[in-house]
């Protein structure tokens, strides 16, 4: 009888899930045994590194190409519910209808989403670059502004978090805002940080570059204080000042797919599924977790896989790899990336390079800029829709790091 990979979400740790799998029953000469199934929304692989951009025409590159050279199946869907007694995911279709797909692994890969804290406005009148949805929406907002009347408020936009995200938009964003309004426009883009420290997750060895980038760029720091509330006209703050802005974007903090609340099993605080160095949810037989899903160690000394490509790329490997070794009786190959690099977009200014889970610098300025542009825009991409290529690049022991 035909076994089945069921993939959920077509994210990066999810096409490389589907890829992986493909791959492992193709070299174990059982591919005529195995279906693997990608479900999701669509079959597009959205580059999240790049919603922040000003251009958004080539960050969602089709998979269907990929997938049918591969002999991977796609069903689009959102799905409702893991049975795990029963084995079944229920969902529903395109076209709203209910519907259900048996498994006989699971792998979830769904992601993660912004995190909402319960502050007065910010579902009602803040933007983020989240979804393509979203920064689309953003985007939208932002080439409107110089329609609008000539005010502090129009000219200001609020970033409300100093991390990796809040950086990378605040800094993209000064030159857009002096690219779309005219030169008397007296403009202005404001991080604003609880913590003490900008980029507070990315340590000290990169700040200095962080500090003097966003400086040079015209970037406006508020540490040590956070958003209260936000309204149509601007952010009240937590020590009670008020920025006047039409352009409140948040950007603090990420947390899992809300399906890992399905399963039953522990979770970090961001809801990811602990996982075995297989990638196999702790408790769970049949069901694996990857990418922005997972809580899975990286090596021996006590390191975690990031929110990010990165890990996710290389976790969706090894969960897909896994699982279907799993049905088959062939070795499983555990997950590690001891390696670990950070590349910071800083806009015109250039970037920063980092190596290390204590980030020191190695590149920084336009040489760093041309490597983020390649990550971007290369490395991160789906392969070609070529089964031997294709296959090669989802060995779950490659690394491009």
């Amino acid at each position: 009888m035909t076994k089945r990979v069921l993939v959920i979400g077509a994210g990066f740790a999810g096409m490389w899930s589907a890829l992986a799998a493909a791959r492992a029953a193709h070299l174990a000469n059982r591919s005529d045994e195995l279906d693997v199934v990608v479900l999701a929304p669509e079959p597009r692989l959205g580059i999240r590194p790049r919603f922040y951009e000003s251009d958004l025409s080539q960050v969602a590159p089709s998979l269907e190409e990929l997938f049918e050279a591969t002999g991977v199946k796609f069903v689009a869907g959102h799905v409702d519910d893991v049975d795990e007694a029963r084995n079944m995911v229920t969902y529903r279709s395109a076209d709203g209808e209910p519907a259900s797909l048996r498994y006989d692994r699971l792998i979830l890969a769904t992601g993660s989403e912004l995190a909402r804290p319960n502050i007065p406005g910010l579902n009602e009148y803040s933007f983020n670059n989240d979804t393509l949805a979203e920064a689309r929406r953003l985007q939208k907002h932002i080439d409107g502004l110089p329609q609008r009347p000539n005010t502090p408020a129009r000219n200001t936009v609020v970033v409300a978090g100093g991390g990796f995200t809040g950086i990378e938009t605040a800094a993209e964003l000064t030159s857009r805002l002096r690219q779309i309004f005219d030169e008397d426009a007296q403009t202005q883009v404001v991080v604003v940080e609880r913590a003490d420290a900008i980029g507070p997750e990315l340590g000290a060895n990169p700040r200095p570059v962080i500090e003097t980038a966003l400086n040079e760029l015209g970037v406006t720091l508020k540490l040590g204080v956070g958003v209260a509330s936000i309204s149509p006209n601007g952010a009240m703050l937590s020590d009670g000042s008020f920025i006047d802005s039409e352009t409140v974007i948040w950007t603090a903090g990420l947390k899992a797919s809300k399906l890992t609340g399905q399963i039953k099993a522990e979770r970090d605080p961001q809801g990811r599924l602990h996982v075995t160095p297989e990638l196999r949810v702790v408790g769970q037989t049949k069901i694996y977790a990857a990418g922005d899903t997972a809580y899975a160690a990286t090596d021996d000394v006590g390191n975690h896989a990031m929110m990010s490509c990165q890990h996710a790329m290389n976790l969706g490997r090894s969960a897909g790899h896994n699982a279907a070794a799993d049905l088959f009786g062939l070795e499983c190959i555990p997950y590690d990336q001891v390696n670990y690099v950070t590349c910071l977009d800083l806009g015109k200014w250039g970037a920063v390079l980092t190596e290390g889970w204590d980030r020191q610098v190695k590149l920084t300025g336009l040489e760093a800029k041309k490597l983020k542009t390649q990550i971007n825009t290369v490395w991160i991409y789906p392969p070609k829709a070529d089964r031997d290529e294709a296959f090669s690049q989802a060995a779950p022991t490659r690394r491009l790091v």
